[in-house]
């Protein structure tokens, strides 16, 4: 039993005197007492706290022990907890079945044997102890499962997505392509795949480095992901070759417009800053268009695209 998680037992007796008698018998076991004279109170304290065992006396004014023992296990909080009756006018067997029937695990009849008592309170600690450290055993489980799919979650990214700009990479683009064939052979829908070049981009790599280069293609897919709908995908596809699977497209001329749209938008600046008087490193965009089932109705027909954006 972890050494922070102490059991309690409830003690609810009516007479203070028994009361003085089981806490100093309960002194034997390693538990935090507690003590209500009353049903009602002795509700309240199952309601506020966790017991690893009720020892209730039957025999009290107003809500008697049964009563106690029916509530406790009609509410779901309190349901699981063992409690056995200390009674000395209940003994019999019609009374026991009564007991058993509102939840009770066990009866010891008054006077109490302290022998007994202190036998079957431990058992019920034990079991207590154990019931705590499989909790404690499924919650570590429970946690451990939810690293383990992360990390899962976490390398099925990593396996579909370019590192650099987190955009979905060539793996992923095909298998998003194949399942958009297989929607357009089955509603007959149409889309579009975009194919995208960037041009001038070697020369920022050959002149600025590869961090200027970086920096330039993660401007890239936040530009292109700004510009396309949620339903769409926008991949890079290696290199500075980005491609657009663009769902429910309208006429060429419409998609002719946005091949426009993106080639403009990934011609404005970068930021770049070049040594002082070197040429600047302007940089446009050429898309090639392609519509199924117009221009294709497999993937390796799409990817080579019939409509063409000159670089702007």
């Amino acid at each position: 039993m972890s050494p922070t998680r102490t059991p309690k037992i409830l003690v609810v007796d009516d007479t203070p005197a028994n009361l003085v008698a089981m806490r100093r018998l309960l002194r034997a076991v390693a538990a935090d007492l507690v003590e209500a004279e009353s049903g009602e109170a002795a509700l309240g304290a199952c309601l506020n706290d966790e017991f690893a065992l009720v020892l209730l006396d039957i025999n009290m004014p107003g809500m008697d022990g049964f009563e106690v023992a029916t509530l406790l296990q009609d509410e779901v909080s309190t349901r699981d907890m063992p409690i056995i009756f200390l009674t000395a006018a209940y003994g019999d067997d019609i009374s026991r079945l009564k007991g058993y029937g509102a939840g009770a695990v066990d009866f010891i009849t008054k006077p109490v044997e302290p022998a007994i008592l202190l036998s079957k309170v431990r058992v019920f600690l034990e079991l207590h102890q154990r019931r705590l450290e499989l909790q404690d055993a499924m919650a570590s489980l429970a946690e451990r499962n939810a690293e383990l799919l992360a990390a899962q979650r976490a390398l099925q990214h990593q396996a579909h997505h370019d590192p650099l700009t987190g955009l979905p990479n060539r793996a992923l683009f095909r298998d998003r392509l194949d399942q958009a064939l297989s929607l357009g052979a089955r509603h007959a829908s149409s889309f579009a795949v975009l194919y995208i070049d960037i041009d001038g981009f070697k020369a920022v790599n050959d002149r600025l480095g590869h961090d200027a280069g970086d920096r330039v293609l993660k401007q890239i897919a936040e530009r292109l992901g700004h510009m396309v709908r949620e339903s769409d995908t926008v991949a890079r596809l290696g290199g500075d070759e980005f491609a657009i699977i663009a769902h429910d497209v309208g006429s060429p001329q419409e998609l002719l417009t946005l091949g426009e749209k993106l080639c403009a938008r990934l011609s404005e600046d970068y930021g770049l800053e070049v040594p002082t008087g070197e040429a600047p490193l302007p940089l446009g965009a050429s898309i090639g268009i392609a519509i199924y089932p117009a221009h294709g109705q497999h993937a390796e027909a799409l990817l080579t695209p019939t409509l063409t954006e000159p670089s702007a």
